[in-house]
């Protein structure tokens, strides 16, 4: 009985050259953005078209920057993400599907505050390059909206005239790049 042998390969973040954002509409006038420093992410895939593709993807709460301090602070407290508790938020796919052309559809359960609850992803493959130090890389741009609420992200507070001070809806981008694994 001969072995059956595997293509599988393997990518592991680049984190030099991806982002972890996201978007919240403040006062309902304007958007803050944040992001994630310390994060990990890995792609197994078979198939050139990554149709069989396994994400997950991590990010450390301690991590995230609004490029305000005190406002940092607050996302980290008890009062949303909570930081001490439940120090890691997480993503495992359970499909990764092309749509057409370079646009697809990344399938999974996200973890915050150990709330884990199915998302989808408008992704968008960027291609493939071999880099200056001959590794192979890939690399895409993903996008999803969350309700932080359904998350137990929960802290809410109204202006005197009535005015919601952090929407509910959180807008999530993630560019990321992704090395092959020898």
């Amino acid at each position: 009985m001969g072995q059956k042998t595997t293509n599988m390969a393997i990518y592991k973040l680049d984190a030099m050259h991806s982002e972890i954002t996201f978007k919240v509409k403040h006062l309902m006038i304007s958007t803050v953005t944040g992001s994630f420093t310390k994060f990990d992410a890995t792609l197994d895939a078979e198939a050139e078209d990554f149709s069989d593709g396994k994400i997950s993807f991590s990010a450390e709460v301690d991590s995230i920057s609004t490029s305000n301090e005190q406002r940092d602070g607050h996302l980290k407290s008890a009062d949303f993400f909570d930081a001490v508790q439940f120090p890691t938020i997480s993503f495992v796919s359970t499909s990764f599907s092309q749509i057409e052309g370079s646009d697809y559809k990344l399938t999974g359960d996200l973890t915050i505050k150990n709330v884990t609850k199915p998302v989808t992803l408008a992704v968008e493959y960027g291609g493939a390059m071999t880099d200056f130090y001959g590794q192979s890389k890939v690399g895409f741009e993903l996008s999803a909206k969350i309700s932080r609420a359904e998350y137990g992200l929960t802290w809410s507070a109204v202006t005197e005239a009535g005015g919601v001070v952090v929407s509910d809806e959180v807008k999530l981008i993630l560019s990321v790049q992704l090395v092959k694994q020898a």
